[in-house]
């Protein structure tokens, strides 16, 4: 796998609580897409969230994100980078 680079990040998203309730989680997904596109050095557009961690932002409604978050991303070779919850 030395085509991959993985790295486990924990995402603060304490500043979503500051919008209004009716926005915290999409733009929780949105400060979650930046934080991992300028810490992998891909545009925001190559990064994909998986399935379980957009789950976890909307398991408690939209207007209650969590306020920080544990990833798993992982960068292949062709610059797109998954999302995803760590499973260990």
């Amino acid at each position: 796998m030395p085509d991959q680079e993985v790295r486990i990040m924990n995402i603060p998203l304490r500043e979503v609580k500051d919008n209004p309730a009716s926005k915290r989680a999409s733009l929780a997904m949105k400060k979650m897409r930046e934080f991992v596109s300028n810490h992998m050095n891909v545009p925001p557009e190559d990064v994909w969230i998986d399935s379980s961690a957009n789950e976890e932002i909307w398991k408690r409604g939209m207007k209650k994100p969590p306020s920080k978050i544990k990833v798993k991303a992982i960068k292949f070779e062709d610059g797109i980078v998954e999302v995803s919850i760590p499973t260990d």
